[in-house]
């Protein structure tokens, strides 16, 4: 092992892993709620939600890249990408608070302030998130170190998203006491304050130590021209848009199946039997449950809620324990193979979704335990793949364009996400979708259908795109030690 590719200090991985930690408050709320909030709380119609969402990320997405040529051009004494991480903190705290507060204005006002907060809060989310994912390919060259980061950072990713996906519905609840547009206002402070926490720890426990050729020559249209060049880039750029498709898509649509599919009575009887109700239990356990609102309330209005938590807590958890494994499973099989059998398997279980009945509650968390657990591994390891599409960047072309590299791979994530968004909005309205009214069979088969389905094809799609993917373990190995090589002649 050369030199260069240094080994990374345990605590140092832990800093960077919070970054992810904080941005997820942001990323999960988005995903899984901000299409709910916008029909339910706010009022706004699904197709015009959609719309939102589709506009208002793209600008995020075309963003993304002049962020990235903003932060390799950035030069202080902490490095390139790190100060934005600091910079960003307070106001992505301040913006996140107003995206999901309700404003007292007309239909016409609210959909204005939605776009203008949204807008706010994405561009944010590209000024801090695009030199944050950057960062592991300049804090250590070693490919193994790379994915090792990467399992430690989605790990602490998993964790957020498991607050997010568990408390969140069960704490507007609470804060709310029936009136919902408070209840969001006050999550989600508390989340922005856990994130500026997070951001500054990030930037106080990280180091960047892989510098460019200090002979390189800024070029905006050499680094942007050479991407087309670059077939893995390519690859990576479109297996982000179709999984981020299915992010948004399947995510933004599974509080829909949980409140108008998912039997009632049935999930009711299930969370009896786990001592979920009011007069299930006692003792310190169920009271700090409760103190979340992770209890059915005496009135079980809240029974669709607690199991939505319930199954997407579990399945955050299992998917850790995925994540958990990923370092192994890379370096024992190279990172293609696992991600394109994490994908398959996904793929398959998700489809699955589409034969559960109403009330087969115990069926619906067992398959999405084997979905999460499928693609688990996957997920630090496709974030590792775009460090290794930076390194044969620099291998082939001789110039270290890591901003750029991963802000156009974040540009194809926020293109997937608005398009997810928007297709999961105008799905429903396809389908016949009502907010707050009982659900037409029509539109329960589009709801059905875009957590099934319709996300498996884009995973279709996904295992195509990755047969093409040229960069294997033995060049991996090969392109790690000649650019060691390389930056110890103009370092010396």
């Amino acid at each position: 092992m050369k030199e260069e590719t240094q080994r990374l200090p345990v605590l140092e991985k832990i800093g960077y892993s919070l970054g992810d930690a904080g941005a997820n408050f942001v990323f999960k709320t988005m995903i899984m709620f901000q299409l709910f909030f916008y029909t339910n709380t706010m009022g706004i119609l699904a197709w015009q939600a959609g719309t939102l969402l589709l506009v208002a990320r793209l600008w995020d997405a075309f963003f993304d890249p002049m962020m990235g040529v903003i932060a390799d051009r950035t030069n202080t004494r902490w490095g390139k990408f790190r100060p934005w991480v600091l910079w960003s903190a307070i106001p992505w705290g301040i913006v996140m608070v107003l995206a999901y507060t309700t404003p007292d204005f007309s239909s016409a006002g609210t959909i204005v302030y939605a776009f203008v907060t949204n807008i706010l809060l994405m561009t944010l989310y590209s000024v801090n998130n695009t030199p944050y994912s950057a960062m592991t390919g300049v804090m250590t060259g070693n490919v193994n170190e790379r994915t090792s980061l990467s399992s430690y950072r989605f790990v602490s990713a998993m964790i957020a998203q498991l607050m997010v996906a568990g408390l969140t519905l069960p704490l507007v609840a609470k804060f709310g006491k029936g009136n919902d547009a408070k209840g969001w206002q006050m999550t989600i402070g508390l989340w922005a304050v856990l994130c500026i926490i997070l951001f500054t720890i990030t930037f106080l426990t990280t180091r960047e130590r892989i510098q460019p050729d200090p002979k390189q020559k800024s070029s905006v249209k050499e680094d942007f021209g050479n991407l087309l060049k670059n077939k893995p880039w390519i690859v990576m750029f479109f297996v982000t848009l179709c999984q981020f498709i299915v992010e948004a898509l399947r995510g933004g649509t599974l509080v829909y199946y949980f409140k108008h599919y998912i039997s009632q009575d049935s999930m009711f009887d299930v969370l009896q039997t786990l001592g979920l109700t009011s007069d299930g239990g006692s003792g310190w356990w169920h009271g700090l449950l409760n103190s979340f609102g992770l209890i059915i309330n005496a009135e079980k209005t809240n029974v669709a809620d607690v199991g939505y938590s319930l199954f997407s807590m579990s399945s955050q958890f299992v998917t850790v324990i995925g994540v958990l494994c990923a370092t192994y499973l890379g370096i024992r099989f190279g990172k293609k193979a696992v991600a394109l059998a994490g994908f398959a398997l996904a793929g398959i279980f998700m489809a699955m979704f589409m034969l559960l009945s109403s009330d087969s509650i115990g069926a619906t968390f067992a398959l999405e335990y084997l979905r999460a657990i499928s693609f688990a591994p996957a997920i630090p390891l496709l974030w590792a793949m775009f460090a290794d599409v930076a390194d044969y960047a620099e291998w082939k072309t001789g110039r270290r364009t890591t901003g750029v590299i991963y802000a156009t791979i974040m540009f194809s994530l926020k293109a997937g996400l608005s398009l997810g968004g928007a297709i999961a909005g105008w799905l429903l309205s396809a389908y016949g979708y009502v907010p707050n009214v009982e659900q037409t069979t029509k539109a329960l088969l589009g709801i059905r259908l875009t957590i099934s389905v319709y996300p498996a094809i884009f995973y279709a799609i996904i295992i195509w795109c990755l047969v093409f993917y040229q960069i294997g373990k033995k060049l991996n190995i090969q392109i790690q030690d000649e650019l060691a090589e390389r930056r110890k002649q103009f370092q010396n």
